[in-house]
């Protein structure tokens, strides 16, 4: 049974993975910002036959705030063996190109408040010998392009400490698996005119789910995204730069 800390729980994808890991038998500890929609996900999740649970309304952007989490879902839980990292928000790229406060603000809530979760549980995870941290990035850290680089920005940064945060535990029993979504079907891209290319939220907690079981490097998911992205990101530059993207 596994020991699971969920932050950005009540993202689409999160609760996704929260109802395969319940149903499962695995513990679960609920990490998020709306104490409603949270309690409303600890309720379904009770009803899906969820035996260990517990919650608490969190902002990642509180970094003072991290390690008292980890504390309070290993109490909770008995332990604590797993995180899964999938808070973050969908930066309007116009508006951080004419305002230095909110793209940071925004690199900040994508980027560096990862960073410091991930620092914390590999620390945890080390001294006891076991662990694994699985994080969710994105597709759009892969290149910068025009339409969302400082999103993108903020995910390359994530999937780059994860990269050297992998290599450095590989042989402490830990292991960190980076997510990299295509375009999900959630709440946060409902503006967006769906197309082939657009995957449900179960479909990719699935590949998560099965991710961190395997004890994966580097999921794309759905997994097409992996070959799309590496003829992206070979695209020599001075055509790159002649694209709309």
């Amino acid at each position: 049974m596994r020991k699971i800390l969920i932050v950005g729980a009540n993202s689409a994808i999160a609760q996704a993975c929260a109802r395969r890991w319940v149903q499962r038998g695995d513990a679960v500890f609920l990490a998020a910002r709306g104490a409603a929609p949270l309690q409303s996900q600890v309720d379904d999740l009770k009803v899906r036959g969820a035996r260990t649970i517990g919650s608490r309304v969190f902002d990642a952007n509180q970094l003072a705030d991290h390690a008292a989490l980890f504390d309070e879902a290993t109490r909770a839980l008995g332990g604590l063996d797993t995180i899964l990292i999938a808070h973050g928000t969908l930066t309007d790229q116009a508006k951080a190109q004419a305002d230095v406060d909110y793209a940071l603000a925004e690199i900040a809530t994508n980027g560096t408040s990862v960073v410091s979760l991930m620092t914390l549980a590999a620390e945890r995870f080390e001294r006891q010998g076991k662990g694994a941290i699985a994080v969710i990035s994105s597709v759009a850290g892969d290149r910068g392009r025009q339409s969302n680089y400082v999103y993108g920005s903020a995910k390359a940064l994530v999937s780059a400490f994860a990269s050297g945060l992998r290599q450095r535990l590989a042989k402490k029993g830990v292991s960190v698996t980076t997510i990299k979504p295509g375009f999900v079907d959630t709440p946060m891209t409902a503006a967006f005119k769906k197309g082939a290319l657009w995957a449900q939220p179960d479909q990719v907690a699935k590949d998560i789910v099965g991710a961190v079981d395997k004890g994966r490097t580097v999921v794309y998911s759905p997994g097409f995204w992996r070959f799309i992205m590496l003829i992206i990101k070979h695209i020599p530059e001075g055509i790159f730069i002649k694209l709309t993207l």
